[in-house]
């Protein structure tokens, strides 16, 4: 099994427990995860709702190896 890699986001604030710079982002079996590493809080989206999200205010869609 290949080990996921988990990328802290930079300055971000977890909307549950409101902690800065405790959340990671990965992707699994083409399914993009931001969790606090602090508190349970997690959130999964599908590429198709990445690009839903997406609108004019955006430079572009972060996509990790």
């Amino acid at each position: 099994m290949a080990k996921i890699k988990k990328r802290f986001v930079a300055g971000a604030k977890c909307p549950k427990c409101s902690t800065q710079d405790s959340i990671v982002l990965f992707k699994e079996n083409g399914i993009e995860t931001v969790e606090c590493i602090d508190c349970d809080y997690q959130e999964q989206q599908t590429e198709a709702k990445v690009a839903e999200k997406a609108n004019g205010n955006m430079i572009g869609v972060f996509k990790p190896d």
